[in-house]
């Protein structure tokens, strides 16, 4: 129970400290930063490996409840535009938050003329987005790595062989080290069976938004490369991003088991 409760606050934390916010300032009564908020801005996403996560937008307490919540409106619109603009990396999921003026207010009123944006480094913030505690995680990977083979070999041409032990770090195509053994264990699939060519469906959970294949696409990208990096010919691999398109439970699912089962990777037999 303790290594539960342990490696849950540890998934917890990216609520917390594995996430980091950056804040911009704004002149009263304006909307666009002020002017040394965007040479901070600039600063910051210069680094590549930033992703938002989300923008919330705050005001002073001048002026009336709903004006100042159309204000926020606008600071959070103008940053998400300047973010687009300068290329940085938006979650799929990103969240947009306008405050106004209803929030817990520093009595110093140009602090609370502010946008708030939370974001992680994919470099650096390393986070598993599921919630199986890791000694069962290790199990199920090492049970499924020990079925792979068998499952390959009994599939025929347009069969699709589910994996649902290929973990990435939250909104990332950071695989997990543990799931490591897995793709060892495809790598060695393809080996052994040189004539088959796949092709790498990946698919998201929770989403509900059929557009949002970007994240699915990057983890069958990522798993297309390591195979390809470990020698596997190019004409035998084919990748694709589904996104929830076609989720194995409704979503939003019910709890963390029909996430698993939804936020999965599947391969499609296409020569054998």
């Amino acid at each position: 129970m303790f290594k539960r409760v342990k490696y849950l606050v540890l998934l917890i934390s990216i609520f917390g400290f594995g996430q980091s916010k950056f804040s911009v300032y704004f002149e009263f009564n304006q909307h666009l930063p002020n002017q040394q908020s965007i040479e901070q801005l600039k600063d910051w996403y210069s680094n590549k490996n930033i992703e938002v996560l989300k923008i919330e937008g705050f005001c002073d307490s001048t002026d009336t409840k709903e004006y100042n919540k159309e204000l926020a409106e606008k600071r959070v619109k103008s940053i998400q535009e300047l973010l687009q603009k300068n290329n940085v990396a938006l979650s799929e999921n990103i969240e947009l938050v306008s405050y106004g003026k209803d929030f817990n207010r520093s009595e110093i009123q140009s602090e609370n003329r502010k946008v708030i944006i939370t974001y992680f480094d994919t470099e650096k913030d390393f986070f598993p987005e599921t919630e199986i505690p890791k000694g069962e995680l290790i199990k199920r990977i090492k049970e499924e790595k020990k079925s792979l083979a068998a499952k390959f070999q009994k599939a025929k041409v347009e069969d699709y062989i589910r994996i649902n032990n290929i973990h990435f770090a939250l909104n990332s195509e950071k695989i997990i080290p543990e799931s490591y053994a897995i793709l060892e264990e495809l790598y060695m699939i393809m080996v052994v069976n040189p004539k088959m060519v796949i092709k790498i469906n990946g698919n998201i959970c929770c989403n509900p938004n059929p557009a949002a294949t970007k994240l699915s696409y990057r983890r069958a990208l990522k798993i297309f490369n390591f195979l390809k990096g470990r020698g596997i010919a190019q004409n035998r691999l084919a990748y694709n991003g589904i996104g929830s398109n076609f989720p194995i439970y409704p979503i939003p699912e019910k709890n963390e088991e029909e996430r698993i089962a939804n936020r999965r990777v599947e391969i499609l037999i296409v020569r054998k």
